[in-house]
């Protein structure tokens, strides 16, 4: 699929492989549990004006890799495919507002990062 996800004490990251660092300029993107607002699995259609900043995007087969801003808020989008995703949202982040990728197993990985989250927070 060309993501995994590490789950560590403090953040989640993804990492990119295969092409898609190179499709979307970026190989990880960190996320502190603290900054995740919400996590959710759902299908996202990506705004006809976004701008690529930078990326690849084929908008008619469904390709998005890479940095996107919308409406003065950015987005990293990494999929393939019009299929469910992991949609992240996130408060404070040093850049991003939406982290949005495909993988393998969308919902029992939202629901991991999930319980991660409450675990930071109980702390």
């Amino acid at each position: 699929m060309g993501r995994k996800v590490h789950f560590g004490e403090q953040e989640v990251t993804l990492f990119l492989t295969g092409l898609h660092p190179f499709l979307a300029f970026k190989h990880k993107i960190s996320m502190p549990y603290g900054n995740i607002e919400s996590v959710n699995v759902d299908y996202f259609d990506a705004p006809k004006w976004m701008l690529r900043m930078p990326g690849t995007s084929i908008s008619p087969l469904h390709i998005y890799e890479g940095s996107y801003k919308y409406a003065d808020e950015w987005y990293f989008l990494s999929y393939e495919r019009r299929e469910p995703l992991v949609i992240i949202e996130l408060d404070g982040h040093e850049k991003y507002r939406y982290v949005i990728f495909a993988i393998d197993d969308p919902t029992g990985t939202a629901a991991e990062i999930r319980r991660r989250m409450r675990e930071y927070h109980e702390r």
